[in-house]
């Protein structure tokens, strides 16, 4: 179940409250019973584990390292057989 804060809009108090998603919102502030709003945050983030690239990014595979030795030796060549002689 998850915490909401809410905030008065008389005393400006604050507070949280453990409540169930189908729960209604609170309308009353536990302090001077004034009129309360919700209020919006970010969700907080927990990393579990050994680490979370190792999950987000796709293995490399046997077809991978073919693909990727046949284009790394077709990128470059020792000697330039062109006419205009460039030395490469």
């Amino acid at each position: 179940m998850p915490t909401y804060e809410y905030e008065c809009m008389e005393c400006r108090n604050r507070f949280e409250v453990f409540q169930s998603i189908k729960d209604d919102p609170i309308q009353e502030c536990i302090k001077c019973k004034g009129k309360v709003r919700k209020l919006f945050g970010s969700a907080g983030i927990i990393f579990k584990g050994s680490g979370f690239y190792v999950n987000d990014y796709r293995k490399n595979t046997a077809s991978n390292k073919e693909s990727e030795s046949s284009s790394s030796s077709s990128v470059s060549s020792p000697s330039c057989s062109c006419a205009a002689g460039c030395g490469n």
